[in-house]
């Protein structure tokens, strides 16, 4: 199933049977995401060797971290611009 993204909020996929996709403002924000992006599935393959029955993080976890940056009351990052 397509979920589309937002790509303000998420800048890098992992497509099936693809490669990576990553972007930034400027190169090296592209070329730091993709860095991240690797370390990340670098991360949850080690997961996987350790335990392939380990769970998924859980839509609870995910939403706090997302939304701690993403979402209306988000307090992490950078302070937005006050104009």
């Amino acid at each position: 199933m397509f979920q589309q993204v937002n790509p303000n909020e998420v800048p890098g996929v992992l497509v099936a049977n693809h490669a990576p996709f990553t972007w930034g403002a400027t190169p090296t924000e592209a070329t730091q995401n993709s860095v991240i992006l690797e370390a990340v599935a670098k991360l949850a393959h080690l997961t996987i060797q350790i335990s392939a029955e380990a769970p998924c993080a859980g839509r609870t976890l995910h939403d706090k971290h997302f939304l701690r940056k993403h979402g209306s009351a988000a307090y992490y990052g950078q302070p937005k611009n006050k104009e």
